[in-house]
C-alpha cells in the first residue's frame, strides 16, 4: 500500500511537472490581462443591452460567451508573444523564466498550443453576419498577432496594444446586429486610451532592462512627462464614457458610478502610484484589471437591472 501511493505520488509529480509550464504560457494566473481585455466587451454590451432592452438572458449568454473568449484570446496573445520575445524575454529580469525563454516548452509545441486556440475563437465567431466575422477575424489574428513587432520598431507600441485590445467595444454591437453607432465608436477611443494608461503603468516595471534589452514603449518615451500624459488619456476615457452614456440615454447610478467613480478612481490612484516602483506598478495595473473595470460595469449593469 505504502508504495502504491508512493508511485501515485510520482505519477502526480511528473504530470504537474509536465502541465505547469502550459498553464504558465498562458498567463491564467496573470488574471488581470484578461479582465483588461473583457471589461470593454462588457461595457459595450451593458450599454447596448440598456440602450436596446435586451432581454436579461440574451445578455448574460453574451457576457459569458465574451469572456470565455476575452479568456482565450489573452492567452493565444501571451503565447505568441512569447514565442516572437522569447529572446528579448531572457534578458529582463522578471521575464527571463517563462516557458519558452526557460526552454520548458519549445516554439513548435508552443505553436500547435496557439493553434488551438485561435480554432475555438474563429469557431466561437462562425455564425455572425459577413461584417462581425470580418471584425472579429481581425480582432483574434491580425491586430494582436502584430503587436509583438511595434515594440521593436517604436516608441508607441501602446498604440498598436490598443486597437487589439478593445475590439470588444465595437464587437458586442457587431454581434447584436446593431452596426457601429457614433458613441460606441467613441467609446472605443476612450478605450483605447485606457490601454495607454494601464499599460505604459504596466511598462515602467522595465524600464531598465528594456532600455539594455533594446526595447521601445511608451513608459521610456514619455520621461518625466508620464504623468501629465497619462492623466490627459485618463481625462479622454471619462470623457468617452460620459460621451457614450448621453448618446445612449443611460441615467443615474452609470453616470454616478461609471463616470463620476470611474473618474475619482482614476484620479486616485495617479496620485498614489510609484512609477519607478515595479511592485507599485503591477499592483496598479492589476487595479484597473479588477477594480476599475468592475467599477465601470457595476454602473452600467446598475442602470440596466432598474430599466428592465
Amino acid at each position: 500500500m505504502s508504495r502504491q501511493r508512493s508511485q501515485n505520488s510520482s505519477v502526480l509529480k511528473s504530470l504537474t511537472e509536465t502541465i505547469k509550464p502550459w498553464y504558465q504560457i498562458t498567463r491564467v494566473s496573470k488574471f488581470a490581462g484578461t479582465m483588461v481585455l473583457f471589461w470593454p466587451w462588457a461595457w459595450s454590451l451593458t450599454i447596448a443591452a440598456r440602450a436596446l432592452h435586451l432581454e436579461l438572458p440574451a445578455f448574460m449568454s453574451m457576457l459569458v460567451l465574451g469572456f470565455i473568449g476575452a479568456s482565450l484570446l489573452h492567452s493565444a496573445g501571451c503565447i505568441w508573444n512569447d514565442i516572437l520575445d522569447r529572446e528579448f524575454d531572457r534578458q529582463v529580469e522578471r521575464t527571463k523564466k517563462r516557458p519558452i525563454a526557460a526552454g520548458t516548452i519549445s516554439v513548435p509545441g508552443a505553436l500547435v498550443f496557439l493553434g488551438v486556440h485561435l480554432a475555438i475563437l474563429i469557431r466561437m465567431i462562425w455564425n455572425l453576419d459577413d461584417t462581425a466575422f470580418a471584425f472579429g477575424l481581425m480582432s483574434i489574428i491580425a491586430l494582436p498577432g502584430i503587436y509583438p513587432f511595434m515594440k521593436r520598431i517604436t516608441y508607441w507600441p501602446q498604440a498598436w496594444l490598443g486597437l487589439a485590445m478593445n475590439t470588444g467595444a465595437p464587437m458586442a454591437w457587431l454581434a447584436l446586429g446593431q452596426g457601429l453607432p457614433t458613441s460606441i465608436k467613441i467609446l472605443f477611443a476612450g478605450t483605447w486610451a485606457w490601454t495607454m494608461w494601464y499599460d505604459t503603468i504596466y511598462a515602467c516595471q522595465d524600464k531598465r532592462d528594456d532600455v539594455k534589452a533594446g526595447v521601445k514603449s511608451t513608459a521610456l518615451l514619455f520621461g518625466t512627462w508620464i504623468k501629465p500624459i497619462l492623466c490627459a488619456f485618463a481625462s479622454a476615457l471619462v470623457a468617452s464614457l460620459y460621451i457614450a452614456g448621453v448618446m445612449n440615454n443611460m441615467g443615474t447610478y452609470y453616470h454616478a458610478i461609471s463616470v463620476v467613480g470611474g473618474a475619482l478612481y482614476l484620479a486616485t490612484d495617479m496620485l498614489t502610484v510609484d512609477l519607478d516602483s515595479p511592485k507599485a506598478c503591477w499592483a496598479s495595473f492589476h487595479r484597473n484589471g479588477f477594480r476599475f473595470g468592475g467599477l465601470v460595469w457595476a454602473g452600467a449593469l446598475a442602470d440596466y437591472l432598474m430599466s428592465l
